[in-house]
């Protein structure tokens, strides 16, 4: 099992968790009871139901690099490139936009 803490605009929002079954998002419930808050995407809309999907939820998945910054990062770290948690644990610390992502332990 591995784990993700989820932030939006620097603020921790969630666990992402990929085991067995797949792959679960839970938005924290601090997070949930902010006035502020925002939605992941507008398909993971805020709810205190935890996400269930068997591939990775698209607005994460979409944050991996494609094309040839994949093949660097996958070349770099030896990371499968089908292996889409490691590929973000190792890319989205610091993306691009709203979202980043820091490997539980690490935040």
């Amino acid at each position: 099992m591995r784990q993700a803490a989820i932030y939006v605009k620097d603020i921790f929002c969630g666990i992402l968790t990929e085991d067995e079954e797949g792959f679960h998002f839970a938005y924290d419930a601090a997070y949930l009871a902010k006035s502020d808050a925002l939605p992941l995407s507008p398909t993971m809309p805020l709810t205190n139901d935890p996400y269930l999907k068997e591939m990775m939820f698209p607005v994460f998945d979409g944050l991996i690099p494609e094309g040839w910054l994949l093949d660097i990062a996958s070349k770099s770290w030896k990371i499968d490139p089908r292996d889409r948690m490691g590929l973000l644990l190792a890319c989205c610390k610091d993306c691009i936009g709203d979202i980043s992502v820091k490997q539980m332990g690490d935040e």
